[in-house]
């Protein structure tokens, strides 16, 4: 391996072939915010994939440079079972170094503009500030 290169990471054969699937058939949620992402998201270096094979797993958009993941969950996330399974499903992203927002179908389809709004203040937040020039500033300005 590369001494400039990350590791490469398994996926999963299931995950690599239902990947273009999901893609080919988006839902309603996941075609709508799509298209915000696209269009109202206008932050240099912010780059989202949707449906992107990760481990196991396939999540819905993934921004790999910010490392934030986006999922949009409709009424089967409702149940026991299901949020166990996504509770297992985030702790392994965020092992992988990333942050796991989750949305609603609802929250989608009738507030996209707040649902952008939002992971454009986690991308914002995310973004290192430059730090001070390393020649400094000159002398210190005093008041006298």
């Amino acid at each position: 391996m590369p001494w400039n290169k990350p590791p490469q990471k398994t996926v999963a054969p299931i995950a690599r072939r239902l990947a273009p699937k999901l893609r080919r058939e988006p839902t309603p949620a996941e075609r709508q915010l799509w298209k915000g992402l696209r269009s109202a998201l206008d932050l240099p270096g912010t780059h989202f994939r949707r449906q992107v094979p990760l481990g196991p797993y396939v999540v819905d958009f993934r921004c790999l440079r910010h490392r934030l993941i986006v999922e949009v969950d409709g009424a089967v996330h409702e149940t026991a079972a299901a949020q166990a399974r996504d509770q297992r499903r985030d702790e392994y992203l965020r092992a992988e170094g990333f942050t796991v927002v989750r949305v609603t179908n609802d929250e989608v389809l009738t507030r996209l503009p707040m649902v952008i709004d939002r992971l454009t203040s986690m991308l914002v937040a995310a973004t290192p500030t430059p730090g001070p020039s390393p020649q400094g500033g000159g002398e210190l300005w005093s008041a006298s």
